[in-house]
């Protein structure tokens, strides 16, 4: 199986600590890198991780508030440094490029690749990127300012053929494509031999959604159900749940009641407020909830299966 995994290089919400940094992870899929959020601090994630940063080839932001995206600039910046040709898709909400185009214009005007802007309707659930093997959808999310998240989902694959089938049925290795796209073999008396006693379903398609930053919000249950990894924002605990109501947040609990209604295989929370030194009360709440929950942190390593 290929791979499919994330790496979470921030984790904290709005102020840095010495523990956590702004939020930022990559997604790692078959080889493709995909960067989702860009706080400050998400260089030097980058290289403890040892990750080359000209293999990202597009980012999606969740919103402008400024621990998700005021790294930006920077990373811009250096991978012109770095030697970049290839254009960098950069996705996210619709004024993001009136405030984001200046700054590389005044800062890196001398760069040798395109930086490309996609706005993303924030209030709907859309394609917003796709390729041979992914598709990636927006998640609308409830947060003081247009946000949404992203659900990345493998395209179903071929289905797989059997060696010893093929042998007994002595079918020719120029029909194993036909098997593959799931047709049926007829043979040359004209016998009809079923696709399914030849082959076997594809292998089973993996999901991970990331949801950060938004209130408590049931609507999103249908964009992400069955999804295998969710990553959902738990910025408070149950003794901050008014402070998750005034600044539309979710607190951990509130996480894994979402986990829970759309079927999820695993959930990782993350974002959390700087008042909590120690997370072990976010994640023994969610875990109240739902049982297979992680808590973020830097350099975390979640594998998509």
């Amino acid at each position: 199986m290929e791979n499919f995994e994330v790496r979470i290089l921030g984790c904290g919400s709005a102020l840095p600590t010495l523990k956590h940094i702004n939020t930022s992870q990559v997604v790692d899929i078959r080889n493709k890198m995909f960067m989702v959020d860009c706080g400050e601090g998400t260089q030097l994630a980058l290289r403890r991780e040892k990750i080359n940063f000209n293999k990202i080839g597009a980012i999606f932001i969740s919103h402008l508030h400024g621990d998700h995206c005021l790294g930006l600039p920077g990373l811009i910046s250096t991978m012109g440094l770095l030697g970049r040709k290839s254009p960098l898709h950069v996705y996210g909400p619709a004024d993001m490029e009136s405030v984001f185009r200046p700054m590389i214009n005044y800062f890196c005007s001398n760069l040798e690749y395109k930086v490309v802007f996609h706005t993303v309707d924030t209030t709907k659930h859309a394609l917003v990127y796709e390729d041979h093997s992914l598709t990636v959808h927006s998640i609308p999310l409830k947060h003081r300012m247009p946000c949404c998240g992203y659900l990345f989902r493998e395209k179903e694959g071929l289905r797989h053929v059997l060696p010893y089938m093929l042998e007994r049925h002595e079918i020719p290795l120029s029909q194993i494509n036909n098997l593959k796209s799931g047709k049926d073999y007829v043979a040359p008396d004209g016998q009809v031999i079923p696709n399914d006693i030849l082959t076997t379903p594809p292998t089973q398609v993996r999901s991970y959604a990331f949801c950060s930053d938004t209130r408590y919000d049931e609507s999103i249950i249908p964009y992400i159900k069955d999804v295998n990894v969710l990553y959902h924002e738990a910025t408070y605990a149950d003794d901050s749940i008014e402070l998750a109501k005034k600044y539309l947040h979710s607190t951990a609990r509130q996480a894994a009641e979402i986990a829970k209604s759309c079927g999820a295989k695993q959930l990782i929370i993350g974002h959390y407020s700087q008042r909590y030194n120690d997370e072990s009360v976010l994640l023994n709440e969610a875990k109240e909830v739902f049982a297979n929950t992680k808590l973020a942190y830097e350099g975390m390593v979640v594998k998509v299966s």
